[in-house]
This record gives C-alpha cells, sequence and structure tokens, in this order.
C-alpha cells in the first residue's frame, strides 16, 4: 500500500511481519506441545500498530512524505519476505529514505523500555528520538542487524529503525 504524497523526500518503508508458528514445532518454546501459536505479540501487535499508524498517516493532513505501507512473511522461517522484496523491489531503493520495522510491540513494561534499534544507521537518529520521545524509556541499539525485517534493508544500505517492546515469558509459545 503506498500513501503518495508527491514529495521530493523519497519514500519511508513502514513494515510488519504477519506470521508466525502455527503449531510449532518448528521455533516453538514448547516444542511438545501441539497448539496454535497465534502471535499476539508476535506479531500481531506490530500489524495491528502498522494499520493503525496507515489510518493516521492517511488523515495526517501535513503528512509530506510518501509511505510504503508493507507487510512481510517468512519472518519467523528467516526474514524470507523481507528479504525477497529487498532484493526484488517494486520500486526503486534508491528512492527510499528509510525502513521502520514494528516486531513485538505489544508488551510495554511498567517502566515504559521500548528498544529501538539501527540508531547507528543514520547520524540523525538518535538525536531525533530522544528529541521527540513522550516519554518512553529508550534503550537505543546502533546496529542494523537483527533477526527482524529492518535486517533486509539495512543490508541494502538503507537506515533502519526497528521498535520493539521486549522479550517475555509467552514468546514463541502457544500462550503468545
Amino acid at each position: 500500500f503506498l500513501l503518495n504524497r508527491s514529495s521530493d523526500l523519497g519514500v519511508v518503508l513502514i513494515g510488519a511481519h504477519y506470521d508466525h508458528l502455527g503449531y510449532g514445532p518448528f521455533g516453538s518454546r514448547k516444542p511438545n506441545v501441539r497448539a496454535i501459536h497465534n502471535g499476539a505479540d508476535d506479531n500481531a501487535s506490530g500489524v495491528a500498530t502498522l494499520l493503525k499508524l496507515t489510518r493516521m498517516l492517511r488523515e495526517w493532513p501535513e503528512a509530506r512524505d510518501n509511505y510504503l505501507v508493507i507487510l512481510f512473511s517468512g519472518e519467523e522461517m528467516g526474514l524470507l519476505g523481507s528479504n525477497f522484496f529487498s532484493k526484488n523491489p517494486t520500486l526503486d531503493l534508491g528512492e527510499v529514505a528509510y525502513m521502520i520495522n514494528l516486531d513485538m510491540v505489544g508488551r510495554l513494561r511498567e517502566d515504559k523500555a521500548l528498544s529501538i534499534s539501527g540508531t547507528g544507521t543514520t547520524a540523525i537518529w538518535p538525536q531525533m528520538l530522544n528529541s521527540l520521545n513522550p516519554g518512553f524509556n529508550l534503550v537505543l541499539d546502533e546496529s542494523g542487524v537483527g533477526p527482524s525485517d529492518h535486517t533486509s534493508f539495512y543490508l541494502q544500505d538503507i537506515p533502519v529503525l526497528h521498535f520493539f517492546t521486549g522479550q517475555h515469558e509467552d514468546y514463541h509459545k502457544p500462550s503468545d
């Protein structure tokens, strides 16, 4: 889905993955339990946030960027969807200003810790994130490489940010 504002600012790619583990056993932390792993946090939370953000961007008259909203599959099996798209894009990747990845953003802890990876992929990220922070306890990580879809774009020399609220007891279990 492309929200085109006809700007010269390039494209902001915003993504999340919608796949999970099914019945397991691949990747499950409860491999001997045959039960559906729904993935409420990993990653229905990222998909829901992406859909809400898309609606907000559509209704925001001051938005000037072009936004490509994309949902990936195959993340749990090794970033298959994002890797394929980054190597077979439907637009010139030179037009992509940066990529935002939303993965496991549904369980904000009491201390409001929000982990953001990729802050070293362009010099402006730390200052911008800190100045626009509405009260989160930001945990910034400079690396653009990690176990989620942003890595596929970082490896194509695109600045990235990966938002994540942290691991929890239900991660990769039927209880998520």
